[in-house]
């Protein structure tokens, strides 16, 4: 890992962060970040968190009864980590230098969280294998602690956590092609190497490449996790879904990926 350099000086960090929120709402076209400190009742790591999640936990239970408590603990896991997820891997690959992901504050906003506020600071900027380091030990920090917080209040097991988030940085990975055009499938298979190897993830999901019918070659999610939704939904399972046969979830998500570009 090359040394730590800074892109932009203290003094142009709301500059750099302005460019970085910008760039997110771009590729995404919904994630939702502004400059600023943490707000009450929001989340922020290393706070004191226990009586948003627990709320958040009652509400996810009166609203989806049918779930049970490994549905309501997953929610709580997934709703918090898919922001920071996102914002690592795009800082890294469509921003080239990394915040401090760590001051990222959330916000709630009923039974999700969505929108979220990061204060301005220097940026680190180096190789990608470096910025994926860095970005990925922001975000596996702020892992660990909310699985510890989760389990303060419901048992929430660490393999189910790691494949759910290993899934959520293996689809924003898939998406480089928008931040990235002209990247080629095998270069993106190792960036998406690179981020399970830095956030000790390895064997918890992958990318898988496949072929569309018009002979363009694309990777989909082959993820190891399930989101539960079939508790609560039980007609309903998402195209990646890993109860589903391989043929049948491959179909799916070729369909999907035609559709996106028809």
């Amino acid at each position: 890992m090359t040394a730590r350099s800074f892109l932009f000086p203290p003094n142009d960090a709301d500059i750099a962060l302005t460019r970085l929120l910008a760039r997110a709402a771009e590729v995404t076209g919904f994630l939702k970040g502004a400059p600023g400190s943490h707000k009450p009742g929001w989340y922020r790591h290393g706070l004191d968190n226990g009586p948003m999640l627990r709320d958040l936990y009652d509400a996810l239970a009166q609203a989806y009864p049918a779930g049970g408590p490994a549905f309501w603990a997953l929610r709580l896991w997934t709703n918090l980590l898919w922001q920071p997820a996102y914002l690592a891997v795009i800082a890294v690959h469509g921003h080239g230098a990394v915040p401090d992901l760590r001051a990222m504050a959330q916000c709630r906003q009923l039974l999700d969280i969505n929108g979220f506020r990061l204060p301005p600071g220097p940026q680190r900027q180096g190789e990608v294998e470096a910025m994926i380091g860095w970005a990925a030990a922001d975000l596996r920090a702020t892992a660990e602690t909310l699985l510890e917080e989760i389990n303060a209040i419901v048992r929430f097991k660490p393999v189910p956590a790691q494949r759910l988030l290993a899934a959520r940085v293996l689809g924003v990975v898939a998406l480089l092609e928008r931040m990235q055009p002209g990247i080629s499938p095998d270069e993106i298979s190792r960036h998406a190497q690179s981020w399970l190897a830095a956030l000790d993830l390895v064997g918890q999901g992958t990318l898988e490449p496949v072929v569309l019918t018009d002979g363009r070659q694309k990777l989909v999610l082959a993820r190891k996790g399930c989101c539960l939704d079939y508790l609560v939904w039980p007609d309903r399972l998402c195209a990646s879904c890993p109860k589903q046969t391989r043929a049948v979830r491959l179909a799916r998500q070729c369909a999907e990926l035609e559709a996106e570009a028809g």
